[in-house]
């Protein structure tokens, strides 16, 4: 195969961290950040049941039995909180988890189900069950710490320390009951959604080069040596992790490694991942989880995820059964920003050098082009009805061809003749043509 030049404009690219995909990976799930707080609380559990011990034992070391029998007292009306909580504690995280099942399901068939992962990867989602869990286990392992014997000088432990502890953990997740309802209301909510979404896209936008030149810059990667095929299990290619990638052709002068399949394709055993340039592969242990698959896309490197969840959620407001223009109005307004964010920046192609400024790695981009498709070409085939719609496409049209470089506004006027040709095919009245035709960024208001 011949070598392949690299097509796009080279910028300064962050170095990857060796975690980073990890830590999106944990994100993804909802089974850490609970597992982890009750880990952690059962090592708090147990050094405040020592702190009690060694107060206990100090107490008797002075032969002050009387303050011992006051923390009894003490203790004793604390037992009381601490059974009702235990007792109460799982019957408040039903009712949250009932709330969360609500919440997902209202988004899924409103929206898209591909924006049930907000909720998932939501922060005081995860926090709210973390501290209901922890509490409860705490509350039982409080109670175990009771000590039943009434005389002070026979007393090992009272779980004073522990007793405070548990109040404020009951403090602590009323407060984060609290949030947790107000955020869900706030993710029940259109407009929020398509906000969190674009948050999402504009973060990888961020982390995009920006500007041009600089050093590493290589117009041929060289000759193609080998090719490394996908050996996993079938599914979503969701990242790579770029930092082992670049260890692994640390100690291979002048060896390239080019990502074949863009975050985002179905891979299938077998399927070609990574062409090899200018020298021998690394060999397979240096490769080993590089490539990781999964059953849906991620924000983490797919840069035109965000738009298609916004098309998605556009094409759902539009379809007879919702029929909410105005919610496609919404998403066509941020469709709109994300495209002129990337406008002027250089697409097609990402390339990572190593510490001493030279490529060692490629990876493939979505063009101006797909992206322009990707957000316009589905709502356009069905904007023709909606003159709210309509107008808001053209305006937003009209808006990136004012901001986007002249070799790139050809996507754009396409789109605009056709979506102007539809409507002209569909509307016979000219009056209402002529309406439907009006740019406004507002649809109709």
């Amino acid at each position: 195969m011949s070598s392949q030049s690299v097509t796009g404009t080279h910028g300064r690219v962050r170095r990857p961290r060796a975690l980073s995909p990890l830590r999106e990976h944990l994100r993804d799930t909802f089974w850490f950040a609970p597992t982890g707080a009750m880990v952690g609380i059962f090592v708090v559990w147990f050094l405040a049941n020592e702190l009690d011990a060694a107060i206990v034992g100090a107490l008797r070391g002075a032969g002050s039995y009387d303050s011992i029998s006051e923390l009894q007292s003490v203790t004793n009306d604390a037992q009381t909180v601490v059974s009702t909580v235990s007792a109460a504690m799982m019957t408040f995280i039903g009712v949250v988890f009932s709330i969360s099942l609500v919440a997902l399901q209202m988004a899924s068939g409103q929206l898209s189900p591909r924006v049930v992962r907000i909720f998932i990867r939501s922060r005081i989602t995860k926090a709210t069950f973390a501290v209901f869990l922890a509490t409860f286990l705490l509350s039982l392992l409080v109670l175990t710490s009771y000590d039943s014997e009434p005389d002070p000088k026979l007393v090992k432990s009272v779980p004073v320390v522990q007793s405070v502890l548990t109040v404020f953990m009951v403090g602590l997740s009323l407060l984060l009951f609290v949030m947790y309802v107000n955020s869900t209301l706030r993710m029940m909510r259109v407009s929020y959604v398509i906000e969190r979404v674009s948050a999402e896209a504009f973060q990888l936008v961020a982390r995009m080069p920006v500007d041009a030149g600089g050093a590493g810059e290589v117009g041929e990667l060289g000759p193609e040596t080998a090719r490394v095929v996908h050996e996993g299990r079938a599914g979503v290619m969701r990242d790579v992790n770029f930092a082992r990638l670049l260890r692994a052709v640390r100690h291979r002068p002048g060896v390239i490694l080019r990502i074949l399949p863009r975050t985002g394709d179905f891979v299938v055993p077998g399927t070609p991942v990574l062409a090899v340039h200018g020298g021998p592969p690394p060999s397979a242990r240096a490769l080993r989880y590089t490539v990781h698959v999964g059953v849906e896309r991620t924000f983490h490197q797919d840069l035109g995820f965000g738009l298609r969840q916004l098309a998605d959620i556009a094409l759902r407001a539009l379809s007879p059964a919702v029929n909410d223009p105005t919610t496609a109005v919404q998403a066509l307004d941020r469709i709109v920003q994300f495209l002129a964010a990337v406008a002027n920046r250089p697409l097609d192609s990402l390339r990572y050098p190593d510490r001493g400024g030279v490529v060692r790695l490629v990876q493939p981009l979505p063009g101006w082009e797909e992206l322009v498709d990707l957000g316009f070409a589905e709502i356009r085939g069905c904007a023709v009805g909606s003159p709210q719609v309509s107008r808001r496409m053209l305006a937003g049209l009209d808006d990136l061809l004012l901001l986007a470089p002249e070799d790139r506004r050809g996507p754009l006027l396409r789109h605009r003749e056709l979506l102007t040709a539809a409507v002209e095919r569909a509307v016979p009245e000219p009056a209402d043509r002529d309406f439907a035709l009006r740019p406004d960024r507002q649809g109709i208001g």
